[in-house]
């Protein structure tokens, strides 16, 4: 193991930088947004295979769905679909045509959702292992963070080797038993350094990451004297961040100012045409232009959308415009880059949560170029329930060409229906 103090430099370092996981996932404004979208699909996966109508399949079938929203969070989870995808040639991984399998899978994401303690979600582990479903490992464990944060790190090649360089442990990527042991070193890892890091093991995911994937060098064991200093000395000095990552950092940070822009944007017209507003609560606190976000908005929701089932979904929803009696009217998901899917579940929910006579408009406003994939999400099968609650699509291009001018001589929502596309 590195020196602690030693650690501790390179974890401070690490969530200075601009362009690390730290900064560019970890405290990323959306993404604690998805986690309730996430456990919601995995909920469906769940009930599809108890019913038997799950499929053979994993091309469009809820699981995609879901490992499609995980592999949506950046960096950290690029390529979480691999190991769910049929490969038919080598029959891994096998839950789509062996029935048992498919059920002890589902069995272990029931368990997993509804259990609250370390020990339940290691016994589910190991009985899963158990049964050894081929081809069916620990990438499973990039499911499980989503239920269980605090518990259950995910897990990848980069993670691995980063653990694995931080710490001299030889984990081997691909097993359960492997993947319990770094798990038990990770949360030794993450209670010694719990100040510069959370309780949320997504940061110490993170901080793995960077490491395995070479952004970072693991800091010189205590074996090692002379090679620590040098690291020590090395770290010390301000290192320029590659190209490439500021890069995409600019262009990380580029999509965050339009993603707020856009609030922005609904926030004064709904103003404008005579509605409350209701800004997404992790939101509020943003700065735009002189103020904040959530500036003359509301501070909490009427009292109907704090007591559903679907109330903390609601209260993320990205732009709420009410009624001055309190009914919504309209809602908007901001999707510029993220998860449509989320975005959808977050505005069902809402749509489901209120009386069927009064169901809000709801709205996706994305780029342009984005249509198709708003269309493509609203041909799954969750979402084409009969008499279920219609979504349109606006593009940003007709908002903003448009916005001012219904904001001067438009009132109600009659401006709004004019330039938003029937999905």
């Amino acid at each position: 193991m590195p020196d602690s103090e030693a650690l501790s430099a390179l974890i401070t370092r690490w969530r200075a930088d601009p362009g690390s996981s730290y900064t560019r996932w970890f405290l990323w404004g959306d993404r604690l947004k998805n986690f309730g979208s996430i456990r919601r699909g995995l909920a469906v996966v769940v009930d599809e295979i108890e019913r038997g109508s799950f499929g053979n399949d994993y091309r469009g079938s809820s699981l995609e769905t879901v490992v499609a929203s995980v592999a949506e969070q950046r960096q950290l989870f690029a390529g979480a679909d691999h190991a769910f995808l049929w490969k038919p040639k080598l029959r891994i991984p096998d839950i789509y045509e062996h029935a048992e399998n498919q059920r002890a899978f589902g069995r272990f994401l029931a368990t997993c959702a509804c259990c609250a303690g370390e020990d339940a979600i290691v016994d589910a582990i190991h009985r899963l292992d158990a049964v050894g479903i081929k081809g069916l490992g620990p990438a499973v464990a990039n499911l499980l963070y989503f239920l269980h944060p605090t518990l259950a790190p995910p897990s990848n090649t980069a993670i691995v080797n980063g653990y694995n360089a931080l710490t001299g442990a030889r984990v081997k990527l691909g097993r359960w038993s492997e993947y319990l042991a770094m798990r038990t070193g990770i949360l030794r890892l993450n209670q010694e350094h719990r100040a510069l890091l959370s309780n949320d093991l997504g940061a110490i995911a993170a901080l793995l990451f960077d490491l395995g994937s070479g952004r970072y060098q693991a800091p010189p064991r205590t074996d090692q004297p002379e090679a620590q200093a040098l690291w020590l000395a090395d770290l010390a000095q301000v290192r320029a961040v590659s190209g490439k990552a500021t890069a995409a950092a600019e262009r990380e940070g580029a999509s965050e100012r339009t993603h707020i822009e856009i609030q922005a944007w609904l926030r004064d017209l709904g103003h404008a045409l005579g509605f409350r507003v209701w800004i997404a609560a992790n939101d509020r606190g943003r700065v735009w232009g002189t103020g904040r976000l959530g500036d003359g908005c509301l501070e909490t929701l009427p009292g109907p959308f704090t007591e559903t089932a679907g109330a903390d979904a609601v209260r993320l929803i990205d732009v709420l415009w009410l009624q001055p009696s309190g009914e919504v009217a309209a809602a908007f998901e901001v999707e510029h880059t993220t998860s449509i899917y989320s975005g959808v579940v977050r505005l069902w929910d809402l749509a489901l949560s209120g009386s069927p006579a009064m169901l809000p408009e709801l709205y996706i406003v994305a780029p342009d170029d984005r249509e198709t994939d708003v269309r493509d999400q609203l041909r799954r099968p969750a979402f084409r329930i009969a008499g279920g609650p219609r979504l349109r699509y606006i593009p940003y291009g007709e908002l903003e060409q448009h916005r001012l001018t219904m904001a001067r001589f438009g009132s109600g929502l009659k401006p709004l229906q004019s330039i938003a596309r029937s999905l």
